[in-house]
């Protein structure tokens, strides 16, 4: 918040809305004051806001009534406030933009030279046709791409700086108010909205949902993580886990389960925001307000989840003799639709389905293999039927494109 005032009263004094030498008294002393924040919280309780107190507290400890009378010239609590959190937000995002390049870099190398290794893709939980390890994790890092694709516009649709005075109209501000707001920007390098937004939570509620969404795709890595070191499957090795304080055979998905954690944490963040509803009038508390708990809850967690992701992606690998076997579960019912397909190059599609799935039956029923079983009645078949990396369709294709994408962006 000192920081705006500084850049508001720099603002000022090169338009001339306030003497120079009074801006540049107030634009070193925000750099140099630093107030006691314990000595803001009588007044903030009060006031509902701190600006007033900061503002009070600046003033004195700049010891220049000449000057400090110029500290907040024309601006709102909110104005401040508002601008204060954008810089912020700012910082937060350039994290969450290195973190996620670093978890994107990892996934497009695990991708590429996993692009080929086949293991069972699941649907409903259950066993479906074979995809790749590469595929897999590609599928994890998409929608993070398009997350950083989509933040030069966001930055500039939210990353605003705010400036309209007592109830949007800058008038105390003077004729040149809308030079000053643009100057105060082009200050802070933040952009400028070219209007009020006090009442408008836009920016704030967009920056909240990129963040969600962005929790909601670490969330779905966790969660498929977590499945795929289950007992049982063990597909992936997670490289670094934790331990039970009494059962010694445990290897717990630790990070994993911080990602699907947090991303409650950060959901429950952005359900407060949108339920604090429309700013009444020019100016609201309760919705304002509301947004001072939720809004460091919500980035302080995706952040976390952000750096959980890094330090998970980079130490993946597979288990390849588990993912063997996990394309044997159920007798090898991964190759159902290729058995299917296969059929249907001899008697009709609806018949190849019922054929198909007589067998897969008759295999669970003797305990047999879906190949067995196929063979037994159909020696014929192709032998590509039954192979994993053949039945793999474009799944390698999306893992490389994947990767190459990611090392295409840099």
């Amino acid at each position: 918040m000192l920081v705006v005032e500084g850049a508001l009263a720099e603002a000022q004094g090169r338009l001339g809305v306030i003497p120079e030498t009074a801006a540049q008294a107030i634009r070193r002393a925000a750099h140099e004051v630093t107030p006691d924040p314990a000595v803001l919280a009588a007044e903030t309780g009060a006031n509902g806001v701190p600006v007033p107190g900061l503002v009070a507290a600046f003033r004195r400890a700049m010891g220049a009534p000449e000057h400090a009378q110029y500290v907040h010239w024309g601006a709102t609590s909110q104005d401040i406030q508002d601008t204060a959190l954008m810089l912020r937000l700012r910082q937060a995002l350039a994290h969450a933009e290195a973190e996620i390049a670093a978890t994107l870099a990892a996934l497009a190398r695990l991708a590429d030279a996993q692009a080929e290794r086949p293991m069972a893709a699941r649907t409903y939980g259950q066993v479906a046709t074979p995809t790749s390890f590469g595929a897999v994790a590609a599928g994890w890092g998409w929608p993070l791409l398009d997350l950083l694709d989509e933040l030069a516009a966001l930055r500039r649709a939210s990353l605003w700086v705010s400036l309209s005075g007592a109830a949007g109209t800058a008038a105390a501000l003077g004729p040149r108010a809308g030079e000053t707001r643009a100057a105060m920007a082009e200050a802070l390098g933040l952009f400028d909205p070219g209007r009020s937004w006090h009442t408008d939570r836009g920016p704030v509620l967009r920056l909240a949902d990129w963040a969600a969404r962005g929790a909601d795709a670490l969330a779905k890595m966790g969660d498929d993580v977590i499945l795929m070191t289950q007992t049982g499957l063990g597909e992936i090795d997670l490289g670094a886990t934790g331990g039970s304080s009494t059962m010694p055979q445990k290897a717990n998905p630790v990070g994993p389960s911080a990602l699907v954690a947090l991303a409650g944490e950060v959901r429950s963040s952005q359900a407060a925001l949108h339920a604090a509803g429309s700013p009444r009038w020019q100016r609201d508390g309760a919705a304002w307000f509301a947004e001072w708990r939720a809004v460091p809850a919500l980035w302080t967690a995706f952040l976390a989840a952000a750096r959980h992701a890094r330090a998970l992606a980079g130490t993946l690998a597979p288990v390849p003799q588990a993912m063997d076997a996990g394309l044997g579960l159920a007798g090898g019912a991964a190759c159902a639709e290729a058995l299917s397909f296969a059929l249907a190059r001899r008697m009709p599609r609806p018949e190849a389905q019922r054929e198909a799935k007589r067998l897969a039956a008759a295999a669970a029923a003797e305990g047999t293999t879906l190949a067995a079983a196929a063979r037994a009645a159909h020696p014929d078949l192709p032998p590509e039927t039954f192979e994993a990396h053949a039945q793999l369709g474009t799944a390698p294709d999306e893992a490389r494109a994947f990767a190459a994408r990611v090392r295409a962006r840099g």
